[in-house]
């Protein structure tokens, strides 16, 4: 009897060890970058591992667009979630390395500036009064509500933002200092979009701004500010985001896939999975899908192995993305 319960023990382990080298054996995903984009791909991984029982591993990190470029560039990673487009520099640095990418619009972002629920000064905010709080020179000198407005309280404001690495802190500061990463260096920063939804619900004179499904989140924490372009203010919103008036703040956000990567199966069977329920999947997070033209180019361009990037190397303010897509990729 003692032999037997041995043996059965000995099955037990091995079956155990056995499950464990297969899980460890299976192909891997790896992805990692932006904040803002990461609910959308975290979202897709969940449903792409149920889809494959486990036969696949989809890992996702969170390094902001600039740090997950960093990795993408040095061969570390398939794909890389980006808010923005791919920089003239990060262009330069995967060229260096022999690295081709395929460019990938999966979504539209709505921006979202935020205060704290007690604030009752600062419903609607026009883009020079943001300007006035985040510019460079506003360092050490605009450290007062009443500063930028004098119709707002005279109390300090705490103003919250990403980090230098994240692309949504590269297309803020385009859309409302004029320059990308022109900005003042006295905020409290981070990658991780939840520091920042803590930050601005616990301090009624906070000010802060990151991607909108983190505000939709935590819409019972935080307030949007209505966003005043010149033709009054213009909350975020599904409305909004489709009829181009939530402006300037309305900005793509992608993928991007290693070339050498997809010549792996699961690679390829990822992103088909990603563009084939990329609406639905968008939609559940909060985001605002784009037309089925455009997921159906992206498949289009990892067929035909199509490398490059059509941007220009920054973000851009306001652009047509499916205009855009009709340009000439070049790496």
């Amino acid at each position: 009897m003692s032999s037997f319960i041995h043996m059965k023990q000995f099955i037990v382990v091995m079956s155990l060890f056995c499950l464990s080298a297969n899980l460890y054996a299976s192909p891997i995903v790896r992805i990692d970058g932006s904040s803002t984009v990461y609910p959308i791909v975290e979202a897709v991984a969940e449903d792409f591992q149920i889809a494959k029982r486990g036969a696949v591993r989809v890992t996702v990190g969170i390094s902001g667009t600039g740090g997950g470029f960093k990795k993408f560039c040095r061969g570390e990673l398939d794909v890389v979630n980006a808010s923005r487009p791919i920089t003239q520099l990060e262009m330069e640095t995967c060229k260096k390395a022999g690295l081709q990418y395929i460019e990938m619009p999966i979504a539209i972002d709505a921006l979202t500036v935020v205060i704290n629920p007690r604030n009752s000064w600062s419903k609607t905010m026009t883009v020079d009064e943001l300007k006035q709080f985040w510019k460079p020179e506003a360092q050490g000198q605009i450290t007062k509500w009443n500063q930028v407005n004098p119709a707002w309280p005279d109390e300090t404001i705490k103003l919250f933002g990403p980090g230098a690495d994240s692309g949504t802190f590269d297309y803020f500061t385009e859309a409302v200092v004029g320059k990308a990463k022109s900005s003042r260096g006295d905020f409290t920063a981070s990658e991780d979009d939840n520091v920042l939804v803590q930050g601005v619900a616990s301090d009624m004179h906070a000010l802060g701004f990151f991607g909108f499904a983190y505000y939709v989140e935590n819409k019972n924490k935080i307030d949007a500010v209505a966003i005043d372009n010149g033709n009054g203010g213009v909350i975020p919103s599904i409305q909004t985001v489709e009829d181009g008036s939530y402006q300037p703040l309305s900005r793509p956000i992608f993928i991007y896939v290693n070339a050498r990567s997809t010549g792996k199966p699961e690679i390829r069977d990822f992103v088909q999975f990603f563009m084939d329920n990329a609406i639905d999947l968008v939609t559940e997070v909060k985001y605002f899908p784009l037309s089925p033209e455009v997921y159906k180019k992206n498949l289009e361009n990892l067929k035909k192995s199509k490398v490059g990037t059509v941007f220009s190397g920054q973000s851009e303010v306001g652009m047509n993305i499916e205009a855009v897509m009709q340009n000439e990729a070049r790496l």
